[in-house]
């Protein structure tokens, strides 16, 4: 006779299949969910939502002005850019196992003040060597630790609602998308781009820094009233374990895609606007299309992840990232940048709540921080790379549009290795986890 595992046993025959109500959704009622858990889910969006300054569709709203003054080609910015970014993420694997060792809110108050710090010193820059280490601490602390926080302590606070919890904790990226844009587009003409900078770091001295702590400052701890845990990984994987797992890179190969594109779009875009004759403020109203989009995908991917598990839906969310590079690849006429954003917005939303979810089902979450540390940084180091690739081959007379339909048949591709993880993945449980006693 085979023994199972206690979990195993209290999860039923099938591997760990939660109960679901009457009308298929699983867990308790929304507003229920919401009402309860309110403090925790505001504060992981509001940690997202102020990660906002150092992502690059916000610092890439000065691209053109740090051109100028610092009389940069868009290979030597990208460099730049992509020099300080891959510093950071060789920084972030070490620096991100604070979250196993640190409580959510006191590393938010390493992270918030050197983030603000980082928006005062770009306002302030004036040689390259200065602009490289506010690049480099607007990416450590803004798209890395604020985010790698955020998403850690929301897969560790929820489990049988974790794709509930994420979704909604990671909309507070899609509300910087929507908002930051159109503020900095308004503001900068008043003041100019530098001023606007030292705005930024007084929003989050004064609004995110206080307002984040005393959300967070009691941390959540699941309970048997939120439903029986629906998907865990059949043991916990240490770091270095991981780092040894096939299946870890080649899942990888697909989740560093829409970062990778999304930075590179977003990054180039005064030069696409430039290269397409579009105006740039029609194109800063697109945002609001993807952030639109992105709010419902990842809502609607939460349920999905809550209902069958990250892994089952893993191959699909790359198909709307493909389509959305061969629309703007191919289609020159202005409205193709809004059909662009929904689809770019569909894909992101999807993946922003799958790869928040995706983890813990695989690797355990004793770990996790450290885990996520190490693909945090390779996704940034994606982010690194892009910029500063179709930088030089922009300088290099490659088409534009030639580069953005190559990484659409990228994401094919990536549909095609996701479909692989998501077979090694199941076979792996049902090996570990015999049908039969």
């Amino acid at each position: 006779m085979v023994l199972q595992h206690p979990r195993r046993r209290a999860c039923g025959a099938r591997l760990c299949e939660r109960p679901h109500s009457q009308n298929g959704t699983p867990g308790m009622p929304y507003t229920t969910f919401l009402v309860k858990n309110c403090r925790w889910l505001a504060g992981g969006f509001l940690l997202c939502f102020f990660s906002s300054f150092g992502q690059t569709f916000f610092i890439s709203l000065s691209a053109g002005d740090i051109r100028r003054e610092y009389d940069l080609s868009h290979g030597a910015f990208g460099s730049l850019y992509m020099g300080a970014t891959l510093l950071s993420a060789l920084t972030l694997p070490q620096l991100g196992r604070i979250v196993d060792h640190v409580r959510s809110r006191d590393v938010l108050l390493l992270t918030l003040p050197l983030l603000a710090i980082a928006t005062i010193s770009m306002g302030y820059a004036y040689d390259g060597y200065w602009l490289f280490a506010t690049i480099y601490l607007l990416r450590l602390f803004g798209q890395g630790m604020m985010t790698h926080n955020a998403m850690t302590a929301m897969a560790r606070w929820f489990s049988a609602q974790r794709g509930r919890a994420i979704s909604l904790a990671s909309l507070g990226n899609q509300a910087g998308e929507a908002l930051f844009p159109l503020a900095f587009v308004a503001l900068a003409p008043l003041v100019g781009w530098r001023n606007t900078w030292l705005f930024s770091s007084l929003a989050i001295l004064f609004v995110g820094l206080p307002a984040i702590y005393l959300l967070l400052r009691v941390e959540r701890t699941p309970s048997a009233d939120d439903g029986p845990e629906r998907r865990f990984a059949v043991r916990d994987w240490s770091r270095s374990e991981v780092l040894r797992d096939t299946t870890f890179w080649l899942a990888l190969s697909g989740v560093l895609a829409p970062g990778f594109i999304a930075t590179t779009i977003f990054f180039h875009q005064v030069y696409l606007v430039e290269l397409r004759q579009w105006s740039i403020e029609i194109f800063a109203s697109a945002f609001i299309v993807s952030s639109s989009m992105t709010v419902v995908s990842s809502l609607a991917t939460g349920y999905l992840v809550d209902r069958y598990s990250a892994v089952a839906i893993l191959p699909f969310y790359l198909l709307p990232l493909a389509a959305a590079c061969f629309v703007l690849a191919f289609v020159d006429a202005q409205w193709s940048a809004f059909v662009f954003m929904a689809l770019l917005g569909a894909s992101l939303g999807s993946s922003t709540t799958l790869f928040g979810a995706l983890w813990p089902e695989i690797y355990g979450v004793k770990y996790l921080g450290s885990i996520r540390a190490i693909i945090v940084a390779l996704m940034v180091f994606g982010t690194a790379m892009g910029p500063g690739i179709t930088g030089f081959l922009i300088d290099a007379g490659v088409p534009y549009s030639w580069q953005i339909a190559a990484m659409g048949a990228y994401c094919l591709l990536g549909v095609m290795l996701m479909t692989t993880v998501r077979t090694e993945v199941r076979a792996r449980n049902a090996l570990t986890w015999p049908e039969t006693a």
